[in-house]
C-alpha cells in the first residue's frame, strides 16, 4: 500500500514539475490577433502577457473608437491565449494523474 502511495506522490511531484515547465514554455508561445480591418494588431503570450500593440495612425484621431478596438481585440487575444493555455496544462495534468478508478472521466 505504501509503495503505491509513494509512487503516486512521486508521479504528482513529477507532474508539478511538468506543469511548471509548461507554464514557462507558454511564455514563448505567441498569439497574434488583429481587428477585422487590420488597423490594430496585438501580440500576447499563451500566459496572457501583452507583448506588443501596433495601432494604425488613423485610429489615433478618435479616442472612443481606439478604446473600442482595444477592448474587442484584446478580448479576442485573451480568449485565444486562454484556450491554448488551458489545453496545454490540461494535457500535462491528465498525463500525470495517477490511475485512480473513476477519476479518468474528469479529464474527458
Amino acid at each position: 500500500m505504501f509503495g503505491d502511495f509513494m509512487g503516486m506522490m512521486g508521479k504528482l511531484k513529477e507532474t508539478q514539475e511538468k506543469v511548471k515547465q509548461t507554464k514557462e514554455r507558454l511564455n514563448t508561445v505567441l498569439i497574434d490577433e488583429e481587428s477585422s480591418d487590420g488597423l490594430l494588431k496585438i501580440t500576447i503570450t499563451a500566459n496572457r502577457e501583452l507583448k506588443s500593440i501596433a495601432i494604425d495612425d488613423s485610429l489615433l484621431k478618435d479616442k472612443e473608437q481606439l478604446e473600442d478596438y482595444l477592448v474587442l481585440t484584446l478580448n479576442k487575444a485573451i480568449e485565444q491565449a486562454t484556450k491554448v493555455n488551458e489545453t496545454e496544462l490540461a494535457a500535462v495534468a491528465k498525463e500525470g494523474m495517477p490511475n485512480i478508478p473513476g477519476m479518468d472521466s474528469l479529464f474527458k
